[in-house]
């Protein structure tokens, strides 16, 4: 790739080949469990095992979007040597995009295009592996580009000087909007609620936001409203799972509570992503509960005794009356006017 690569000047863990790869055989994912106590990636040999992957939060917020296209990549070298690769493919396109329920419409929009590239590289007696990993790469220049956009609308709504909470990782977007905040001279500070179980907030938004030079405040779960509560924060802003078109939101669990309080005192909440044209509201989302046991460790140490039970629901549901807006590659939109973002001839997810 010739010209500047759109991950260019972002931290570690969203450069690309950190995101998720495939090269050779095999696709290689930074393991967002660990990160940043170590840095350890997850190599897989097989579609199969890239599923497992994505099911078993290896990657997470964006990354098992990129973790599915570079998986059909490696699915296409898998059956390299089938007398049928397409039925073959077709089945990891479904195995990967319904690695984790919550977010499958949109992954089959990515699965689905990979099929395609799979479909034209055969028929014109092409590498498929090859047209794939291209097709990856250009996904996530395509999405990082995106959401420069998205981050440049974001960035128009800080003040000079502004303190920003975010909610678990809202991956590219932190990190684009930081670097666009810094080209335009503006000052940010963060604050980061730690997002248990799995820290997300505190192990990869933090790092993003120090590792590009901004200051940033880890904060437990149950501090937000009290920090709302000073005034000291000008902007509450989160990515999102789904984006219903009646603007519910669904996101990372605690997403509520915050988007509550940030009401209560007066601090307007942003979220940022586009509108999934197949999901009317939540009655069309299936909300991902994960083993409770999750609930009951700090970072792999049993903090509970034993007969204690979890509970661990992955999202909750954030009415689009919480939301002061929504911030697309396209603009910012109120909840109320999400079918605006689509234009004649777009698929359900234009920016996919």
């Amino acid at each position: 790739m010739d010209r500047k690569r759109e991950d260019h000047d972002l931290a570690f863990l969203l450069r690309y080949e950190n995101v998720a790869w495939y090269e050779d055989g095999a696709v290689r994912i930074l393991d967002r469990r660990v990160y940043p106590m170590e840095e350890r990636f997850v190599v897989c040999h097989t579609h199969e095992e890239v599923a497992q992957a994505i099911a078993d939060m290896v990657t997470q917020s964006a990354g098992p979007y990129y973790a599915a296209a570079h998986g059909m990549a490696l699915a296409a070298w898998e059956c390299r040597e089938s007398a049928d690769p397409m039925t073959f493919l077709r089945g990891a396109a479904f195995r990967l995009s319904h690695a984790r329920p919550t977010t499958a419409s949109r992954m089959e929009a990515i699965t689905g295009e990979a099929l395609s590239r799979a479909s034209a590289a055969l028929s014109a007696g092409q590498d498929a592996a090859e047209a794939l990993r291209e097709y990856a790469v250009e996904l996530m220049e395509r999405r990082y580009r995106n959401i420069a956009r998205c981050a440049g609308y974001l960035a128009e709504r800080l003040p000079e000087r502004s303190v920003i909470m975010t909610q678990c990782f809202a991956e590219t977007v932190i990190g684009m909007l930081l670097r666009t905040a810094a080209a335009q001279g503006k000052t940010v500070r963060m604050i980061c609620p730690e997002t248990r179980p799995f820290l997300q907030g505190a192990r990869l938004t933090a790092s993003v936001a120090v590792q590009q030079g901004c200051d940033v405040t880890v904060i437990t779960d149950n501090m937000p409203a009290a920090v709302l509560s000073t005034g000291a924060v000008d902007l509450f802003t989160s990515a999102a799972d789904v984006i219903c078109m009646d603007g519910t939101i669904i996101n990372k669990i605690g997403t509520l509570q915050i988007a509550l309080c940030a009401r209560h005192f007066g601090v307007p909440y942003y979220v940022t992503g586009s509108p999934d044209r197949r999901r009317a509201g939540v009655q069309d989302v299936t909300i991902e509960y994960r083993d409770g046991n999750a609930v009951l460790e700090h970072l792999g140490r049993r903090a509970v005794l034993p007969g204690v039970k979890g509970l661990y629901p992955a999202f909750d549901i954030t009415p689009g009356s919480l939301v002061t807006g929504v911030v697309t590659d396209r603009g910012v939109l109120l909840p109320g006017e999400l079918s605006s973002y689509f234009r004649p001839g777009d698929g359900d997810f234009p920016s996919a």
